[in-house]
């Protein structure tokens, strides 16, 4: 496939999508405030998998026979570009809410729909009040039964491979002794990556492993959670990248 083509199509893609979500997104808002949340969730997930497919990827979800979604908790997942959201909850079989920077609410569209579907803000300036009032509103959705997605990483790979993870999410759920659930995004870094605008084709796979409790794990356990989870996380994802078949981690 030339790049010439590429170009074309990647300029076609990203047209047809962001159309699609600018369209969806009045329509979803506007039944929610009528209907509630929880009946236009069915519409939201079809117009997630709308986006995916019209942007050009093909998603294959691996989701472990225990998978319970009426557990609530944490996911944890990778990275890799700004479809994330919509490919996660594409694969999934949970609805869930995010936490999101603040400088996002701001967006047009996509912040008004991620004020009103009730993603809990995280400061962009990390200060003790901020990040108080973060961990405050997360405490209140995990006891309102709504598990929360996050990125540890803080920002989208630049490799493809899975960075550093920050200890938020994994203090979160030492302090509420919830489990969390790590995710995989594998194949997505070469559909389209921060390094590039260029929309490729690619078959995108997430995997949703079983879930990891921190029932009884203490803040001398963070350490140990945070990188037990980031080996899970990076396992399928590095095997993909090094051309070698994915191994449990250690």
């Amino acid at each position: 496939m030339s790049r010439a083509w590429i170009v074309v199509r990647s300029t076609v893609l990203w047209a047809v999508s962001i159309l699609h979500f600018c369209l969806v997104v009045p329509l979803v808002l506007l039944l929610a405030a009528i209907l509630g949340w929880r009946r236009v969730e069915p519409l939201l997930l079809f117009g997630c998998r709308s986006i995916v497919r019209l942007a050009g990827a093909r998603l294959v979800a691996h989701v472990p026979p225990g998978f319970d979604p009426g557990v609530t908790g944490f996911f944890v997942s990778n990275h890799v570009n700004i479809f994330d959201p919509f490919v996660l909850y594409s694969a999934i079989p949970k609805g869930f809410r995010g936490l999101e920077l603040e400088s996002h609410f701001k967006i047009p569209v996509y912040g008004w729909l991620m004020k009103h579907f009730g993603n809990v803000p995280v400061p962009d300036a990390r200060t003790p009040s901020g990040l108080k009032k973060t961990y405050r509103l997360a405490g209140e959705a995990i006891a309102r039964g709504t598990s929360l997605m996050v990125f540890p990483e803080g920002s989208r790979t630049l490799d493809g491979r899975v960075g550093e993870f920050e200890d938020g999410v994994f203090r979160m759920a030492i302090q509420l002794q919830v489990p969390i659930t790590p995710c995989s995004i594998v194949g997505s870094f070469r559909w389209q990556n921060k390094l590039s605008k260029l929309l490729r084709p690619a078959t995108v796979h997430v995997h949703v492993h079983e879930a990891v409790d921190a029932a009884g794990l203490t803040r001398k356990d963070l350490d140990a959670l945070r990188e037990r989870i980031r080996a899970i996380v990076a396992a399928p994802v590095h095997a993909a990248l090094d051309g070698s078949p994915p191994r449990p981690p250690s």
